[in-house]
């Protein structure tokens, strides 16, 4: 029989949960606070889901420094359902709605000709923000999507694995007709991450996928007029999404365009329950949340809050500090066999919650031995995306520095053997 402690988890998602978390959860599912409930059982209108809900909002603001005035200086922290691949629709639904509604508000007339100026602005580094906008393409009309930056076009083999400099960027010229900004912070398939915040947050109506980098570094939350990411990586069990969203651009302080005026222009009107507005006005309980999942996030931030100062917010520096050391062991371990390994982003895009490479040169027998070698020691789920192959190392929050020390050693050690052959 294999034993959790035998295994070391890598996989890019689901990702491992911190074993005492797994082991209060198992507690939880048949009674939950002394109810006779389980956890899954109970009512997700209930005093119970109530204060669980409450507390995981309360441990996020915490951990990222979350304004919390309810004045448009203030966000929101909703739960929804969808995943990532929702949102990408959600932020168009909500922020061309926006966009629109301001304008219906400022001008009674030629709206026509006006929403015929609205773009979407994406900086396309990888498969998922390529995704993204190609979803917002197939909702509004490409006429309507600018691609700022397409990272292909700037590496000869035209794939991915690189963010060209901001110089080479091509935003809107009149951002008033921006009604979003799009990134991903970090692409969990071509191992790109942005070292920092995009053009140090000055673009219009910011908003960013941070699936799968959420809680390893603190966020600049005020540049951003929407944050969210899928729970599945760093924060917990898949299942819910969380979004981070600035009051600005919800009602009362924000005007949203009417579905006539949508369906008059040719523009979408969003499902009910993607719609941040309604989620928000009713605390992320306009549908049934999965207050299991929400649990073991509140779990999970509370962990983290614990390791970290109280009095130096944001509280989340600990657990980066953490990220980049593994990251660190782990890039050098790879940089130290460059006969051996190939990274493939450019040095300054590596992710550090998604390293990929390729081992001699993607050769399919090595790099079936690699991943052979590795399971017998019990380091699992190193196989690249299917799209583009090679091996991905996913340093993920709950991936202990013993994992990521074997690990290294490990890498050492094949390199090793394949340069004496």
């Amino acid at each position: 029989m294999v034993n959790r402690e035998d295994v070391h988890y890598f996989g890019a998602g689901p990702a491992p949960l911190p074993t005492p978390v797994l082991e209060s959860a198992s507690k939880v599912l048949l009674n939950y606070n002394n109810t006779g409930i389980g956890l899954t059982e109970l009512s997700h209108r209930s005093s119970e889901a109530n204060a669980i809900l409450a507390h995981t909002q309360s441990c996020l603001r915490k951990l990222l420094d979350i304004p919390e005035s309810d004045g448009p200086d203030g966000y929101q922290i909703l739960f929804l359902q969808g995943g990532g691949s929702g949102e990408f629709s959600a932020v168009v639904y909500h922020m061309v709605s926006a966009w629109l509604g301001k304008l219906a508000k400022e001008k009674q007339q030629g709206l026509d000709q006006e929403a015929e100026k609205m773009k979407l602005d994406y900086l396309v580094t990888g498969s998922w923000s390529l995704k993204a906008s190609q979803e917002a393409a197939r909702l509004v009309g490409g006429e309507h999507v600018n691609i700022v930056t397409d990272s292909r076009k700037a590496r000869s083999n035209g794939k991915f694995g690189t963010i060209p400099k901001q110089d080479d960027w091509t935003p809107t010229k009149h951002a008033e007709n921006v009604a979003l900004t799009y990134y991903c912070d970090n692409e969990t398939v071509d191992g790109v991450e942005f070292p920092s915040l995009p053009g140090s947050g000055n673009f219009p109506n910011l908003v960013a996928d941070m699936s799968s980098n959420f809680l390893s570094r603190p966020i600049n939350i005020r540049a951003h007029a929407a944050i969210f990411g899928g729970a599945q990586k760093n924060v917990g069990t898949t299942g819910i999404t969380l979004a981070i969203i600035s009051n600005a651009i919800l009602p009362p302080h924000a005007s949203m365009a009417e579905p006539t005026l949508l369906r008059k222009l040719g523009l979408p009107n969003g499902p009910i329950v993607l719609d941040w507005p309604t989620i928000s006005k009713n605390n992320s309980l306009y549908n049934t949340l999965p207050i299991f999942d929400v649990w073991i996030a509140g779990q999970v931030m509370q962990r983290l809050l614990d390791q970290s100062p109280a009095d130096k917010p944001p509280r989340i520096t600990a657990q980066e500090s953490e990220s980049n050391q593994k990251a660190a062991l782990l890039y050098s371990a790879l940089d130290s066999h460059p006969d051996t390994y190939h990274v493939v982003p450019d040095t300054a895009v590596r992710s550090r919650m998604n390293l990929c490479f390729r081992v001699r040169g993607g050769d399919e027998g090595v790099e079936k031995e690699f991943l052979k070698k590795a399971e017998a020691q019990g380091l699992l789920g190193l196989k690249g995306h299917r799209s583009v192959g090679g091996m991905r190392v996913s340093n993920y929050n709950a991936v202990p520095v013993a994992a990521v020390e074997k690990l290294a050693a490990f890498l050492v050690g094949f390199a090793k053997e394949v340069e004496e052959k």
